[in-house]
């Protein structure tokens, strides 16, 4: 199993150079096919301020420099897909990124997407883009901070295990990228006796038939400790460039919201994360 079609999100933010960067290495290392996308969110503009009763349509004007916008973060994805020398498309849309980016991902193997930074975005209490398309693009979701440069993904992974079907999903979404991994390492937190007599022994030997060599490390953490910072704090103990996790929501009314592991992950991520639901 390898990746073959990557979809990375493309845009003007200041992230996006890196964000590419790091999905063109990875479709080079994958021999992938890579699709930049870049979506303006006009169709939604235009008829949220149609119909608003003191806004008007946008003006052709304000329509044709978000056009322009969209169309110059392709040209740079275009430059910089072919410095890495990966097969790749350019993809343009007017919906909007949430909506646009799930219904693309459906037909690539991965997607890669920038960490929300809150000063480029501000306070919100909305789900920001990777939490949606964790959540409900049903693929694989590689995470990049907003702070850093990320060039390797290969010299050791840190692999978050808990049993769970979301964990399972993960480990399994981020096979391809486990096989390049020099050292992979599998953490258990306050392990229970659903992990069996020895937590971690049957999921390093299912990778260890996928040619894995896994370390196995349990930790125990007290009541009051947050176990996504304590995930994110072993990842940068032990050297870790990619963290791989399960994303998991709660059902309230008809949302899903993110757990306070998943959150506090996305929220304050040292290094690319690879999340599934």
């Amino acid at each position: 199993m390898s990746y073959k079609t990557i979809l990375v999100h493309v845009d003007q933010s200041p992230h996006a150079v890196e964000r590419i960067a790091l999905a063109a290495r990875l479709a080079r290392s994958q021999q992938a096919h890579l699709i930049g996308s870049a979506l303006t969110g006009l169709t939604t503009e235009y008829y949220r301020t149609s119909e608003m009763a003191l806004a008007g349509p946008l003006s052709q004007a304000e329509i044709d420099l978000i056009t322009r916008s969209s169309e110059q973060a392709l040209e740079r994805f275009d430059t910089q897909a072919r410095a890495a020398d990966v097969s790749h498309e350019q993809r343009y849309s007017d919906d909007d990124a949430e909506s646009g980016l799930v219904q693309q991902a459906r037909y690539a193997d991965l997607v890669v997407l920038s960490q929300t930074d809150p000063a480029t975005s501000g306070f919100s209490i909305m789900r920001q883009l990777p939490e949606h398309l964790t959540l409900h693009g049903g693929r694989p979701v590689l995470v990049v901070p907003y702070a850093g440069a990320f060039t390797h993904l290969d010299r050791h992974a840190l692999v978050a295990w808990d049993g769970s079907r979301a964990a399972t999903r993960a480990i399994t979404d981020a096979l391809p990228l486990l096989r390049s991994s020099a050292r992979v390492t599998l953490a258990l937190f306050d392990p229970g006796r659903a992990h069996g007599e020895e937590p971690g022994a049957d999921m390093a030997l299912y990778l260890a038939r996928h040619g894995l060599t896994v370390e196995v490390q349990r930790q125990t953490t007290a009541p009051d400790v947050d176990v996504g910072n304590a995930l994110l704090s072993l990842a940068a103990d032990t050297g870790a460039d990619l963290l791989v996790m399960g994303a998991y929501g709660h059902q309230r009314w008809r949302e899903i919201v993110l757990g306070g592991v998943t959150r506090r992950v996305l929220q304050t991520m040292t290094l690319p994360v690879l999340m599934s639901h």
